[in-house]
């Protein structure tokens, strides 16, 4: 895990003043079938896209509150990045998207029936959001409005 200390100075400093949010947390939901029967869909903060679709919008000040969707039968190895902070390294996920987005890994477990299926379509956001209120209030609505309209029964959230 990184510590503060590995990061540049000037992030070092951003951090310790950064004022964060606090959003009461509910308790989440709780599975109401075997894992085995699950519908699963992934949600990242990778900022991962189709070379098809537009990159999140590095310029916009707070960060990109907008979302791509991904479908599950994408070739990982053609997902793009356009994650906006430079404190984030992506070398890791340039060589494995599995460590952002691990469909690969999805399918094989639902290939063992560990879980049930996976989702048609998945879903990708920037991470360093760091003024998240239309996300709160809009884009994350619109998102889980979408995983209830697919049935999902669990989501898989891989931050970065």
């Amino acid at each position: 895990m990184a510590r503060l200390s590995d990061l540049k100075l000037r992030y070092q400093i951003y951090m310790r003043r950064y004022r964060y949010r606090s959003v009461e947390w509910l308790p989440g939901a709780r599975l109401k079938e075997p894992l085995s029967s699950a519908r699963l869909a992934l949600v990242t903060t990778a900022a991962l896209h189709l070379p098809n679709q537009p990159p999140f919008d590095t310029s916009v000040k707070g960060g990109d509150v907008t979302f791509r969707i991904i479908p599950s039968d994408t070739n990982l190895q053609k997902l793009c990045i356009s994650h906006k902070s430079d404190a984030f390294d992506p070398q890791g996920i340039a060589a494995d998207r599995n460590l952002a987005f691990p469909l690969e890994r999805l399918n094989h477990l639902k290939n063992e029936g560990t879980i049930g299926s996976l989702n048609y379509r998945h879903f990708s956001f920037m991470g360093s959001i760091t003024a998240p209120d239309r996300l709160i209030s809009e884009t994350a609505p619109e998102v889980a409005r979408l995983l209830a309209e697919d049935q999902v029964s669990a989501v898989l959230l891989t931050p970065v």
